[in-house]
C-alpha cells in the first residue's frame, strides 16, 4: 500500500509500505480523508514537534476518517463497509490514569503519527491503516468524510474548553485563529459563552473566524493596541485560551484576564523555558491549566458533527490528493491561504 512517509524535515515521500496482520480486536480501514494538523506541519518543516525528534521514517497523519475493510475475529461492533471517524489515541486501558478516566494522560499511550516514543507510532496517511475497534466511531452516511476527519481537532477543542470550567455567560478570549482556535470558539459558543474574541497576527484567518460567528477579531500584527486596551482595570476576560504555541501570545493573555479568571494552555510551545508571570498569577489568583489531547470528548465531537450542533464548514479550505502532499503541506502552512487542508488517495 502507499503511504506518506517522512524521512527528515521537508523529505516526505509517498512510497510503498507493507500491511501487517490484524490482531483479534483490530480493524483494517480504507483511508477516506485526513487533515493536516499543526503537529504534522512541524514534523514536515522542522523534523520535530516540541521535544520529539523524528528518529526513523514516520508515516504522518492522525486526523482521519475511513471505511472498514476487514475486522478481527473478536470485533463485534463493526463490519466491513461501516464509515467511521477514527480516534488516533490508543491508550493502554490498564494504567492508573486510564482507570481514573483520564486516558489522554495514559502512561503507555500510542498516538497515531507520533515521534514521542521510539520506535515511533506510525500514522494513518496510508491507503489502509489499522486501529483498535474501540478507536472507531461510526458516522452517518450523510456525513462528509472530510467533516468526519474533523472530529479529532474538534475533540481537542471540546477538551480544552471543558478545562475552562464554567463557560456559560463568560467573556472568552482565544489566541490564534487556526483550526483549534476557531473550533474552540464554536465550542465555547455551544457551551454558552456570552462574548468571544479571537486574536491572530494576520487578517485572513480572522475573516474565517468572523464567518464562524466570533464576536470580535483582533489582528495583533496590525493593531496590537486593540488588545492592550483590555488590560485596563486588571483585565476584562473571564477565560483565555492559548492556541498558538507562541510564548509572546501566552504572555499577553495574563494581562487581559480578570482576577479569578483562567488561562488554558492548548498550544504546543517550543523547547526551552517559557516565562510565566508568577506574581501576577498569585496576586490575581488566575488559574493556569493545561489541556492535552482528549479522552471521552472524541465521541462528543462526533455527536456534535452528526447532529449538526457544530458546523466546521468555515475551516474546510481545500482537498488535495496524496500525490500532491508537498503542495498540500505548503498550502496548509500558509495562514493567508488555508485553515484546514485535507488529503485523499
Amino acid at each position: 500500500m502507499r503511504a506518506a512517509v517522512l524521512h527528515a524535515a521537508k523529505d516526505l515521500r509517498v512510497e510503498e509500505i507493507d500491511e501487517r496482520p490484524l490482531a483479534d480486536d483490530e480493524v483494517r480501514l480504507r483511508f477516506a480523508a485526513g487533515g493536516i494538523c499543526g503537529s504534522d506541519l512541524s514534523y514536515y518543516f522542522k523534523g520535530r514537534v516540541g521535544d520529539f525528534d523524528v528518529r526513523q521514517p514516520l508515516v504522518l497523519g492522525h486526523e482521519v476518517s475511513g471505511e472498514v475493510a476487514a475486522v478481527g475475529p473478536r470485533v463485534e461492533t463493526l463490519k466491513p463497509g461501516d464509515r467511521v471517524a477514527v480516534d488516533p489515541s490508543r491508550p493502554c486501558l490498564t494504567c492508573d490514569y486510564c482507570r481514573m478516566g483520564r486516558s489522554n494522560l495514559c502512561r503507555n499511550m500510542r498516538f497515531f503519527g507520533s515521534a514521542a516514543i521510539y520506535p515511533h507510532v506510525q500514522g494513518a496517511f496510508s491507503e489502509t491503516f489499522i486501529a483498535r475497534a474501540d478507536q472507531c466511531v461510526k458516522v452517518p452516511d450523510s456525513m462528509s468524510m472530510r467533516v468526519a476527519a474533523c472530529a479529532e481537532p474538534l475533540a481537542v477543542s471540546v477538551h480544552a474548553c471543558r478545562r475552562g470550567g464554567e463557560i456559560a455567560g463568560r467573556k472568552v478570549l482565544i489566541a490564534g485563529a487556526g483550526p483549534i482556535g476557531i473550533l474552540s470558539a464554536l465550542v465555547m459558543r455551544r457551551m454558552g459563552a456570552a462574548e468571544i474574541a479571537i486574536t491572530d497576527l494576520v487578517e485572513a484567518p480572522l475573516a474565517i473566524a468572523r464567518e464562524a460567528g466570533v464576536d470580535e477579531t483582533i489582528c495583533v500584527g496590525a493593531d496590537p493596541e486593540k488588545l492592550t486596551r483590555y488590560e485596563a482595570d486588571k483585565g476584562y476576560f473571564d477565560i483565555a485560551l492559548e492556541a498558538t504555541g507562541s510564548p509572546q501570545a501566552l504572555a499577553s493573555l495574563f494581562k487581559v484576564v480578570r482576577p479569578g479568571g483562567r488561562v488554558i494552555q492548548v498550544g504546543m510551545m517550543p523547547p526551552g523555558t517559557i516565562p510565566v508571570p508568577a506574581n501576577m498569577l498569585m496576586a490575581r489568583e488566575i488559574d493556569f491549566v493545561g489541556a492535552f489531547r482528549f479522552h471521552t470528548e472524541f465521541k462528543t465531537a462526533v455527536d456534535y458533527l452528526a447532529r449538526g450542533l457544530i458546523d466546521v464548514s468555515p475551516i474546510l479550505s481545500a482537498q488535495m490528493p496524496m500525490s500532491d502532499a508537498d503542495a498540500a503541506f505548503a498550502m496548509a502552512a500558509d495562514r493567508n491561504r488555508a485553515i484546514k487542508v485535507h488529503l485523499t488517495f
